[in-house]
């Protein structure tokens, strides 16, 4: 039976590959030879990948994710169909030699990996951002169609190809869940002052987030009355923020605040806004941008529309108050996520490394290192005693579960997200990272996972510093988190 079905499929591509080579010649077919080489060993998607991550927000996420579906795609075409399914390359002689490749590939004909990495970088682009996804799907198209009329690929290897690539795009959502341009949950709408040209709106822009420098001309040209903080090493931002707040502008009355810049600018501009019960209005212009995206506000244009109509969401901040050992407390509210563990050194050991090295080097440099000397801590968690590796707080439940959050369906559950990794089980670390690797982690006996209103945490073996929003935050012994629940109105459209 298999057999036939097998014989029948191949008369089915020879009889393709035939009328294929039977057309005519056109200017085309060396443009279907170029494109071909153009992506040998996915160079024409990484060099469209490297275009689409040079700019901000859905953009960006639609390039990483093409770039991950492309690592699955090439490792179920390459690495396995390959190997299964051994086939010949078609006969030269059944295409003109104006058509042919001057050098035919010498591996198993099925499946595709050329039309397995087109599909799989077109469909995750396609997932993330249509607008793209009408430039590279044609061209997807045509690079698998390419593999047939120059005939390295038989009709279904292609076919089989992009199948593997658009279920290697989908196998991205397994750990990177895709991301709306708006929270999917239940979300509280409400009416703020119409700001208009700016009247009664004080910026806090921070030069060194990100493209803020250039952000920082813009916001002053959208709204031309605000009142705007530059964070310089020499200003105390907060309490020349906090003077505006509570003494008025030149303009007159602070009717809101906002934020022009990463996580961290937004963190703390929202504290102020929290403690005066005033909106908040956000200018994403970090590197990532969690708060801004989990909200829905992509860009200065949706900020300034959301201002102008008045439009807010309520959203829930979450507070924690840090005590020392010496007595000292501090109460701090942050908007995205806290941490205690491996991340906190790893923020101070990147800000080091960033003095020499770019960005993203230190980051990989400053990870590495810490979890290999990463030590365990011994803390009572609500009054339990646990020894864990690193502990998550979120501002509200995140999705997937595990240590990759990436996402929130809501910003007003009135909740935390308590997530931390054991360390009292043997090889927990590696238990936790094949745990990951097998989207396991939900069963896995290393990792524990909560949703509460409060959580009370103490440190029993000294005095620790705590991550606040991607920034290293106050040094303590306690940590005690608490929701404020609907406490920051956050301009959106």
């Amino acid at each position: 039976m298999f057999r036939r079905r097998y014989r029948r499929v191949s008369r089915f591509d020879a009889e393709l590959v035939r009328r294929s080579g039977h057309l005519p010649p056109t200017p085309a077919d060396r443009g279907f030879q170029l494109l071909g080489r153009a992506a040998n060993h996915r160079t024409l998607w990484f060099a469209i990948a490297a275009l689409l991550i040079g700019k901000k927000g859905a953009t960006r996420r639609a390039g990483l994710r093409g770039v991950a579906a492309i690592g699955f795609a090439s490792l179920a075409a390459s690495g396995v169909g390959k190997r299964l399914f051994p086939r010949r390359r078609p006969a030269a002689e059944l295409l003109p030699i104006y058509r042919r490749m001057t050098k035919r590939p010498t591996s198993s004909s099925f499946p595709s990996g050329h039309a397995a990495s087109a599909f799989a970088f077109a469909s995750a682009v396609a997932m993330e951002h249509r607008g793209a996804a009408g430039a590279v799907l044609p061209l997807a198209a045509a690079v698998g169609y390419s593999r047939v009329h120059t005939g390295v690929h038989w009709p279904t290897d292609v076919v089989a190809g992009a199948a593997i690539g658009v279920g290697a795009a989908y196998a991205t959502r397994h750990w990177w869940p895709h991301q709306n341009s708006l929270p999917d949950g239940p979300q509280r709408r409400d009416t703020a002052a119409e700001l208009g040209d700016g009247e009664g709106l004080v910026l806090v822009v921070n030069p060194g987030a990100g493209s803020s420098g250039e952000a920082g001309e813009e916001v002053r040209k959208a709204w031309p009355r605000a009142d705007v903080i530059e964070i310089l090493p020499d200003v105390d931002v907060i309490a020349e923020l906090t003077k505006k707040v509570e003494n008025g502008t030149d303009n007159g009355e602070v009717r809101a605040i906002g934020a022009v810049g990463g996580d961290g600018t937004v963190a703390c501009v929202a504290g102020v806004a929290v403690e005066h019960g005033l909106p908040l209005v956000l200018v994403p212009a970090g590197t990532l941008d969690h708060f801004a995206r989990d909200v829905g506000i992509e860009n200065l244009d949706e900020a300034q529309a959301a201002t102008r109509a008045g439009s807010v969401v309520v959203c829930d901040a979450a507070e924690v108050e840090v005590a020392s050992r010496s007595g000292d407390t501090e109460r701090v509210v942050y908007v995205n996520t806290a941490s205690l563990g491996g991340y906190p050194e790893t923020v101070r050991l990147r800000e080091k490394l960033q003095t020499r090295w770019s960005k993203w080097a230190a980051v990989l440099l400053a990870t590495t290192r810490t979890l290999r000397t990463a030590k365990p801590m011994k803390i009572t968690l609500n009054g339990h005693r646990r020894l864990v590796w690193m502990l998550f707080v979120g501002n509200g439940p995140y999705e997937p579960k595990g240590f990759g959050a990436a996402r929130r369906p809501s910003l007003a559950s009135g909740l935390l997200d308590v997530r931390y990794l054991r360390a009292d089980l043997p090889y927990s670390r590696a238990r936790f990272l094949l745990a990951s690797l097998t989207g396991t982690l939900s069963t896995s006996h290393v990792y524990r996972h909560a949703e509460v209103p409060e959580v009370d945490v103490v440190l029993l073996d000294g005095n620790r510093r705590i991550a606040l929003d991607g920034e290293v935050g106050p040094l303590g012994s306690r940590f005690s988190f608490r929701v404020r629940e609907a406490a920051l109105p956050v301009y959106v459209g």
